[in-house]
């Protein structure tokens, strides 16, 4: 096992991985830009450099940087938490080439699967259900107005490159097609640096379900059940849960198999995620996500299974804490609500300094924050400050100590969206369990 690990990440992640990485007997080392040097990560961590400005082009996305720090502190690893350089298959090809252990899959494997038409096209090669769509990438709109007469209207429009729901839309005939191929291809330059655009089928109704999966030193890819991330706005996950209240034992078996040979199809290591749409009884893949995800903890609640730690351990060539030849069956329930300095009608970031910040407490409820009483949410970075989650024996206790919870959840200072969870703990859709990603736009249409 590794004597330090550089964590290349901020807030609640940086601090989640430093938790574990210190239970191991693991020194961490935390890197910082100038405006978050009184973070509790900061403060938390063995040792912290400073890497720069606040702009993350001159602290967290400078790999250069982050790879010095990591040898002027002995660091051995470097682990990039989610966001940033996470997904940056030159970042760990880098990190590699420096004589450093990247905690996280192989730099071929990010590539593979960091292009939405090339990890789709591997899918379908692997038997994992994709939906119709375009096996090649468009830049032409004349093109995408001819592959859409053969998938079919409604149709979803997608930055190949991307992700984050950056330049996506959705469209129901061809003049919506000819609208949101222009803006999602000069979104997709911009924010990716390829206008390519990938056409699917749009699904009605649908839910967002994921797999979590680890990819063994063995070979071995295995599933640790999964995760409906339904709960969005502008396509970007708000409210997790696990076990999802709408997938059955059968589909439930299905979707795991599909996501074990996902990972067997890019030889994968580590941990990572397979995202899918489920509608009925049946799922499509969607994405790949080669890293640890926000909503982890849900995870982690239902399992017992420490997911960092298992990331180290792959990491640094050893096996896993847990029997990978049993069946990993979750026990209770988990809810995420992902606590952002934002309001809680137009979702619109409210940064500002922290008078105020009382933490919830009580059984089955964990916080995984990034920050405190007297900090400040600055708008350089994304507003998330928490990620408040709620464990019952079942969905039943989980939703009421969520509501108990998220009532004691003191901010002041910056915005937040607290009232949103207060609804959504009490909106018949979601409590019912048969909600859709369409949700909080119909709640929102109501105001």
């Amino acid at each position: 096992m590794f004597d330090t690990i550089l964590v290349a990440n901020r807030g609640e992640i940086a601090r989640r991985i430093i938790r574990t990485t210190q239970r191991l007997g693991i020194r961490a080392v935390a890197v910082h830009s100038d405006v978050d040097a009184d973070l509790p990560f900061v403060r938390e961590a063995d040792e912290a450099v400073l890497l720069g400005a606040a702009a993350p082009k001159e602290s967290y996305l400078d790999a250069t940087k982050i790879i010095e720090a990591a040898k002027q502190t002995g660091a051995e690893a470097i682990h990039p938490g989610y966001g940033f350089l996470a997904e940056s298959a030159r970042f760990a090809q880098l990190v590699v080439d420096a004589g450093l252990v990247w905690i996280g899959p192989s730099p071929d494997a990010i590539n593979s699967m960091g292009d939405k038409i090339n990890s789709r096209n591997l899918m379908q090669a692997a038997g994992v259900p994709v939906a119709a769509g375009t096996p090649d990438p468009l830049t032409e709109v004349e093109a995408a107005v001819e592959a859409a007469r053969g998938i079919g209207y409604p149709i979803m429009v997608k930055a190949s490159a991307g992700g984050g729901g950056i330049g996506m839309a959705t469209v129901y005939d061809e003049e919506g097609l000819r609208k949101a191929f222009e803006t999602a291809s000069t979104r997709a330059e911009r924010f990716f640096g390829s206008p390519s655009i990938l056409l699917e089928r749009y699904l009605a109704n649908a839910r967002h379900v994921e797999v979590q999966i680890l990819g063994l030193n063995d070979g071995r890819v295995v599933a640790l059940g999964e995760r409906d991330c339904s709960v969005q706005r502008r396509h970007q996950k708000v409210a997790e849960e696990s076990p999802s209240p709408a997938v059955t034992p059968e589909l439930r078996a299905r979707m795991l198999a599909a996501a074990v040979r996902a990972g067997e199809a890019v030889n994968y290591k580590n941990a990572g995620t397979v995202e899918c749409l489920v509608s009925g009884n049946e799922f499509v893949f969607l994405e790949m996500n080669t890293r640890l995800q926000v909503e982890h903890p849900v995870t982690e609640l239902v399992t017992g299974v420490d997911l960092v730690e298992q990331q180290l351990r792959i990491a640094a060539g050893e096996g896993v804490t847990f029997d990978p030849a049993a069946v990993v069956v979750p026990n209770g329930h988990a809810i995420e609500m992902r606590v952002y300095a934002e309001d809680p009608v137009r979702f619109l970031p409210g940064p500002g300094t922290i008078t105020t910040w009382r933490e919830p407490r009580g059984e089955g409820i964990r916080v995984d924050s990034g920050y405190a009483n007297g900090n400040t949410v600055t708008p350089n970075y994304d507003p998330l400050l928490a990620k408040l989650c709620a464990y019952g024996a079942d969905r039943g206790e989980a939703l009421e100590r969520a509501r108990k919870a998220v009532s004691e959840f003191e901010v002041v200072g910056p915005k937040t969206n607290l009232a949103f969870f207060t609804e959504l703990l009490d909106n018949p859709e979601f409590v019912s369990g048969q909600y859709d990603t369409g949700l909080v736009d119909r709640m929102r249409a109501k105001k």
